[in-house]
């Protein structure tokens, strides 16, 4: 049968989303193990997840060196030998920092596990930062820090951050004295604090059965040699109004704007709803700050909002960059259009376009076992269940327009908004 290209393919509201729900298990040292077992390829991947720990304002890039330099020596593997060992077999070694967590990630075909995870264990419990490769990362990240005070963007981003969360992991504006200042003896405190069992926790994705399980306790089910006292981060934020943050720069063809203010988080009964309502303004492509800012005047290439939710706090922001020219227009027309969705009704095929929009990202979001293990750790470090996500697909399907709004005047008062432009105003 041919298909009628003419006739559009008929649109349908998503009915039903399902999870993996993880296994839990403990290795023998306590750490706590999330598996999502699924797929049929001989793959897995293993996620070591640490609390960021002892937060100290005067030493803000432990936790980032730390994380960057882990794997570049230990005192059985110098870093050529880890790098060697690791694409000998074929894995992948990645880590990451976050404002609340650091991650080490293993990816490895099954057949090799027994192999890698000796090294890994290495890594997690034996790293010495050698001071070559700490002398390296400073020299690399002070000249990306140079180039990146040259973008009117970055500089935005990190006004904005600091004016919500001062002089804490999610606002400390890192200067090139702060790179300077990073003492291999503070990397080897930090390590030997976070990155212990009583404050890691494991998920794994990929074809994991209980032999394999058995390989991952062998290897890191044992006792580490870390065990240095730690408090770990906890932050508490008070909105207030911020004002207008402008910094000048004269020769800037365009002008980066951030603006926004401290939120709600994932655990708060209206995040779902915020979320809706986040869409419809600047969260996607057919967002109305696109149709406006972009599509109808020309201003920039793009624009969009987001509702972030931190482990100690939540924010709501809008970001874009727009002509020099045309920056107070712009601000006009970002402003107008958080009013009109105070004001004015949602007309019904807008409000179901988001709908579809947002249910089909979700369900699209969950193709194999790692995205649906990245699901999972959302709701796991927020301190809920999957019942959030039921919640969440309840809440796209049926908000009305009303609740809305209602959300629009609660949450986007304006005249509290941190408001920064970079560039020329």
């Amino acid at each position: 049968m041919l298909l009628n290209r003419i006739l559009a393919p008929e649109s349908k509201q998503v009915d039903e989303i399902n999870f993996i729900e993880p296994l839990k298990q403990k290795l023998d040292n306590g750490i706590p193990v999330f598996t999502i077992n699924a797929g049929q390829q001989e793959l897995v991947r293993i996620e070591f997840i640490f609390e960021n720990v002892n937060w100290d304002p005067s030493k803000p890039l432990q936790a980032i060196a730390v994380s960057h330099l882990i794997n570049n020596g230990t005192t059985q593997l110098t870093a050529k030998e880890i790098a060697d060992k690791v694409d000998y077999y074929g894995a992948f070694l990645q880590t990451e920092y976050g404002a609340d967590q650091l991650a080490v990630k293993l990816y490895t075909l099954n057949k090799h596990l027994a192999s890698v995870l000796p090294i890994m264990r290495s890594i997690l419990n034996e790293s010495i930062f050698p001071e070559q490769e700490l002398a390296i990362f400073i020299q690399n990240q002070k000249q990306s820090l140079q180039v990146n005070l040259q973008k009117n963007d970055f500089l935005a981003r990190r006004q904005f951050a600091n004016a919500l969360f001062g002089d804490t992991t999610y606002g400390s504006n890192i200067e090139a004295s702060d790179y300077e200042a990073l003492k291999r003896a503070d990397l080897v405190a930090y390590f030997k604090a976070a990155y212990k069992p009583e404050n890691c926790t494991i998920f794994v994705a990929g074809k994991f059965e209980q032999t394999e399980f058995g390989t991952l306790n062998d290897n890191i089910g044992q006792q580490w040699d870390n065990n240095s006292a730690a408090v770990v981060n906890k932050f508490s934020f008070t909105d207030h109004p911020v004002g207008d943050i402008f910094v000048e720069r004269p020769d800037a063809i365009q002008s980066a704007i951030r603006m926004g203010a401290l939120g709600i988080s994932r655990t708060h009964k209206d995040f779902p709803g915020f979320q809706v309502l986040n869409c419809l303004l600047g969260g996607y492509f057919g967002s109305r700050l696109m149709a406006n800012i972009r599509e109808d005047k020309g201003y920039t290439y793009g624009i969009g909002s987001a509702v972030v939710s931190l482990k100690d706090a939540g924010y709501f922001f809008i970001a874009t960059e727009v002509g020099a020219d045309v920056c107070a227009d712009a601000l006009n027309e970002i402003e107008k259009e958080v009013s009109i969705l105070k004001t004015e009704p949602i007309e019904k095929e807008e409000l179901s376009l988001v709908r579809n929009y947002m249910l089909g990202s979700m369900l699209g979001s969950l193709e194999n076992a790692f995205s649906h293990a990245d699901k999972f750790k959302n709701v796991y470090f927020s301190g809920l269940d999957y019942s959030y996500y039921t919640n969440y697909i309840h809440t796209v399907k049926t908000i009305t327009s009303a609740e809305l709004a209602a959300l629009a005047n609660q949450y986007l008062n304006t005249e509290r908004f941190a408001k920064v432009v970079v560039g020329k105003k």
